[in-house]
């Protein structure tokens, strides 16, 4: 009862401090991902400050890069929002009536209460604008990493200082950061290959912000199973309003030749089996993390849930709960 109550307040201390833990979260993110040039420029005989200043202006120039691609495309899609709902709407309206020609007897509207594609675009609008009031906050990620990666040049010793076995400490330590960063940079590449993919895709067969869509897969690559599913239905849906029917089932098919080529193929070659999560912690993962988080949580949660697993199997002790999430 104790844990269990420890763990109530953890979790609405958490949702409390939305505001300023998903930033924090996305910084640490984004530092996993910067350490490991930073430390080779260092471990070359650069000076610390040079190579943090040319890793921090190239966090820079991605993040300048990453809002000229999209940003104006991110402002029209919000814009054009409710019209792509009418459309749709209307679209299904037509639906119903040609299977009620047919002899298939719905009720619309109890069926439209389940059954939307409206509310299905309006939520790909609300990810999205989440995602925009990051971008929002880019300052204060930007100088959280800078910290973060000063610290990481100081932080083994200070380990060595405060440990009564350092060394043990230090390969314990070493293990989870090694697993973590591995699985990073493995995910980070094959999601970055899924978005490439996905944007040359939509772009030729003409759907509206190919770029756009080709983020969305890109970070919810990241969530394995159904984050594919969760990226394709907005742009799916768009392509059928803006298209028609067969260019919508072209836009499906694309998504599903792609994440069957980078899920079932390239990764599973580069990142094995042992970092494998079960569909089930998945699914409670991402709802968990995006209840406490908002959208950004629905990004951040394999992640997060990964450097958990990663952290229990370092240690005898914890391993059989490490097991749990397999």
């Amino acid at each position: 009862m104790l844990v269990a109550a420890a763990f109530v307040i953890l979790v609405a201390g958490m949702k409390a401090a939305q505001p300023l833990l998903v930033p924090f979260l996305l910084a640490l993110f984004i530092a996993v991902m910067a350490t490991p040039p930073l430390f080779y420029l260092t471990s070359k005989g650069m000076p610390n400050w040079l190579a943090l200043s040319i890793v921090m202006v190239g966090i820079i120039l991605c993040g300048i890069l990453l809002g000229w691609m999209i940003g104006g495309s991110l402002d029209d899609f919000k814009a054009n929002l409710p019209k792509y709902q009418e459309r749709l709407t209307e679209q299904s309206h037509g639906l119903f009536l040609w299977l009620q020609k047919y002899g298939f007897k719905l009720n619309e509207g109890a069926l439209s209460n389940f059954v939307n594609p409206g509310k299905a675009m309006s939520l790909a609008g609300k990810l999205l604008s989440g995602l925009g009031n990051v971008l929002t906050q880019a300052l204060f990620i930007l100088i959280t990493v800078t910290f973060i990666l000063l610290e990481a040049s100081v932080f083994q010793q200070k380990i060595r200082a405060f440990s009564s076995d350092p060394e043990a400490s230090m390969a314990r330590i070493r293990e989870i950061t090694t697993g973590i960063k591995q699985y990073m940079s493995i995910k980070t590449s094959t999601s970055l290959l899924t978005g490439v993919l996905v944007s040359s895709s939509l772009w030729l067969i003409g759907v509206d912000y190919p770029v756009l869509w080709g983020l969305i897969a890109f970070l919810f690559n990241y969530v394995p199973n159904i984050g594919s599913i969760i990226a394709a239905i907005p742009a799916i849906l768009l392509a059928l309003v803006q298209l028609g029917l067969w260019p919508a089932l072209w836009t499906g098919l694309s998504y599903v030749l792609i994440n069957a080529l980078v899920g079932n193929v390239i990764e599973p070659r580069f990142m094995g089996k042992g970092l494998g999560l079960s569909p089930l912690i998945v699914f409670i993962s991402l709802v968990f993390w995006g209840w406490i988080l908002g959208p950004v949580g629905m990004f951040l949660s394999i992640p997060l849930t990964m450097t958990l697993k990663i952290a229990l199997d370092s240690n005898e002790e914890t391993r059989k709960f490490a097991l749990l999430l397999e």
